[in-house]
């Protein structure tokens, strides 16, 4: 299976019929200078991401992103290639955030 990047509509219809789990695979300094409001943080750098994602429900669905969708897009890999079926990249935190996804800091 390829991963499915979604653009920022997408991912706000699909969130809309289902809320998924909301994931920022980017680095925790990243993540605390703001993220999408309601994301997980798991750093895909540090190593920790692979051992995590292995205690994930694989019945549920995920939207990755990272700064700009490269991370997240290799970690959406890493899952559907674990076996998960709706695993989304949802590309990069500016474009969520200029596109109207609510940040929090």
């Amino acid at each position: 299976m390829t991963v499915i990047r979604l653009t920022p509509d997408e991912l706000r219809e699909k969130r809309a019929q289902d809320a998924g789990v909301l994931i920022d695979v980017r680095t925790p300094a990243e993540y605390q200078a703001g993220h999408i409001e309601g994301a997980t943080n798991v750093d895909f750098l540090g190593g920790q991401f692979a051992a995590e994602f292995e205690q994930y429900d694989k019945s549920k669905t995920y939207y990755l992103y990272c700064a700009s969708g490269n991370r997240s897009g290799k970690a959406a890999q890493l899952m559907l290639d674990a076996g998960f079926a709706n695993v989304f990249n949802a590309g990069g935190f500016i474009e969520l955030s200029s596109a109207g996804f609510p940040v929090e800091y």
